[in-house]
């Protein structure tokens, strides 16, 4: 059921991908395959192995038969060329662009997804990779959104997921925050939560 449920999902993002976003399976963590990215091809290039890698790994994946069935099926756009679906298909890794109109404008965010096995009837655990200064994210990478813990359904989708930690960079909810110092900067010292906020963008989401 869940591997269905995954195999839908991804086909339907590469079809259709959220506005400023992609997502696709993961290989071995680090050597990432995406779904038609709409973000600058050199921003995302700095946080994919090099061509050697990925050339290395898709060879490796194609020996396997199975492996060759699924990526007949759901092979996904990669900057630079098109890949397999990696081997693990309950680990993503997403790129979510920072929206125009927020302190994380510019940058390139690194999601890393993984769905339990009883999917979608339990959420995926979703994390960022790439440290964020953000009321409702804290140093691990860990969101507090609630259709991620009890508002999850299982008419919701990973695509619907990414569209709403969207929303959450542009509009945080301090009222229920996972790191609260930034909550309180944010209540009381806007100016200096954006400030932070972009350096913090600067610094580790575009590099």
């Amino acid at each position: 059921m869940a591997s269905k449920r995954i195999l839908k999902e991804l086909k339907d993002l590469q079809k259709d991908p959220p506005t400023s976003c992609s997502a696709g399976t993961v290989l071995e963590d680090e050597e990432m395959w995406e779904l038609t990215p709409t973000v600058g091809a050199r921003a995302v290039d700095r946080r994919l192995k090099k061509a050697t890698v990925w050339a290395r790994a898709k060879k490796r994946l194609c020996s396997n038969e199975g492996i060759r069935r699924i990526s007949s099926l759901t092979s996904v756009e990669v900057i630079g060329g098109t890949g397999p679906v990696a081997e693990d298909m309950f680990h993503w890794q997403a790129t979510i662009m920072g929206p125009p109109d927020s302190p994380y404008a510019g940058g390139v965010f690194l999601v890393t997804i993984h769905f339990p096995p009883d999917y979608p009837f339990k959420p995926s655990k979703v994390a960022f990779r790439t440290k964020v200064f953000h009321p409702n994210i804290n140093s691990n990478g860990s969101i507090c959104l609630d259709i991620l813990k009890e508002q999850w359904s299982p008419a919701l989708t990973i695509s619907k997921v990414l569209l709403s930690i969207c929303s959450l960079l542009t509009d945080p909810n301090p009222d229920d925050p996972l790191v609260p110092e930034i909550a309180h900067m944010y209540k009381f010292d806007r100016a200096k939560y954006e400030t932070t906020a972009r350096s913090w963008t600067q610094k580790y989401a575009m590099g």
